[in-house]
């Protein structure tokens, strides 16, 4: 009995590498105990097979995709694979700005569901109609904070857990802001994803919190001037370059490496290109904070059409081209 409490107890010498390893549905658990050994993730599949049938029918492992590890106890992996409450949790922080991409990569990361599995279920429109996101994609809503997850998790329980949090979230900003809801309501017939959308941008452009009112009040500015040019152009690099990860296929795309080149924002088939068309984009490109949400509720009173950085993440703003283009030579 000790030498099998030691095994239950003993990690796997690995180093930590995350497998993804599929339950069968057939329920055949001497084939998923040699899935197991053959994924590195138990070294004695007909031990593990053993625990699989005396833990039975107290616990089932649930068939489908599960997120294991190389250096996982027996113990362990049958807690993950019948996603027992008692498995390990993981603490995760979503920084504000990060887009779903991100968000995919540090769950994958952190071992708490694959980033492939997570992007799906960031995509699937029926289970977010059912959270209330009227939206293809659960983008502008993974809401950033620190949580803290289970490992292993189905990936559509991480979308319900991050969306259920900026609901509860924005639900307080509404209410803290009935009154400028109403108002970008009438004005531009924005509802709260489109306000949603305009915070990703700005939370993109704004290295510094205390210049975000400044830069929503640019981006206001420019769908409202009537001599802007392009006409109600947001004119954003950060919203090309989403485009890109959305659709890395477009021409101007290719290659992409993280850094905006004059084809991307002349591309007028990346629907996410602020330059070429007018208006916002189709939707938010990272998630936003509530401080950046605010900033587009209450941004800043200026004439502003133009920013630039100027160093240590701050930026210089200006009302004309001509004074933009001195203040890019001064950089």
């Amino acid at each position: 009995m000790t030498a099998v409490l030691a095994w239950l107890g003993a990690p796997r010498a690995g180093s930590g590498r995350h497998v993804e390893v599929a339950w069968p549905t057939s329920g055949d658990r001497g084939e998923a105990a040699d899935a197991l050994a053959a994924a590195g993730v138990v070294d004695h599949p007909v031990l593990f097979h053993l625990l699989l049938s005396l833990s039975r029918p107290l616990l089932t492992p649930v068939p489908g995709p599960h997120f294991l590890a190389d250096n996982l106890t027996p113990a362990e992996v049958l807690r993950r694979l019948s996603r027992l409450s008692s498995r390990a949790r993981v603490r995760v922080l979503v920084p504000e700005g990060f887009s779903r991409f991100q968000v995919a990569d540090r769950l994958e990361e952190l071992g708490v569901c694959p980033a492939r599995g997570f992007g799906v279920a960031a995509l699937d429109r029926q289970a977010l109609s059912r959270l209330g996101v009227a939206a293809d994609s659960a983008e502008g809503y993974l809401f950033p904070a620190t949580y803290d997850l289970f490992a292993d998790a189905a990936p559509a329980a991480v979308v319900a857990e991050l969306v259920g949090e900026a609901k509860k979230r924005l639900a307080a900003l509404r209410a803290r802001h009935l009154a400028d809801f109403a108002r970008l309501e009438q004005k531009y017939g924005w509802d709260e994803r489109a306000i949603l959308t305009l915070a990703s941008v700005v939370e993109k452009e704004a290295a510094r919190f205390e210049e975000q009112p400044l830069i929503a009040s640019v981006f206001f500015n420019r769908l409202d001037d009537p001599d802007f040019r392009p006409a109600r152009t947001l004119q954003s690099d950060p919203t090309a370059a989403y485009g890109c990860l959305v659709d890395p296929s477009l021409e101007s795309c290719l290659g992409y490496t993280g850094r905006v080149t004059p084809a991307m924002v002349r591309d007028p088939l990346n629907p996410y290109n602020t330059y070429r068309h007018p208006g916002l984009p189709p939707g938010p490109i990272s998630n936003p904070g509530i401080r950046t949400l605010e900033a587009v509720l209450a941004p800043a009173a200026t004439d502003y059409l133009f920013f630039v950085r100027s160093g240590d993440g701050r930026h210089t703003f200006t009302r004309t081209f001509e004074q933009h283009e001195a203040a890019i030579g001064h950089k």
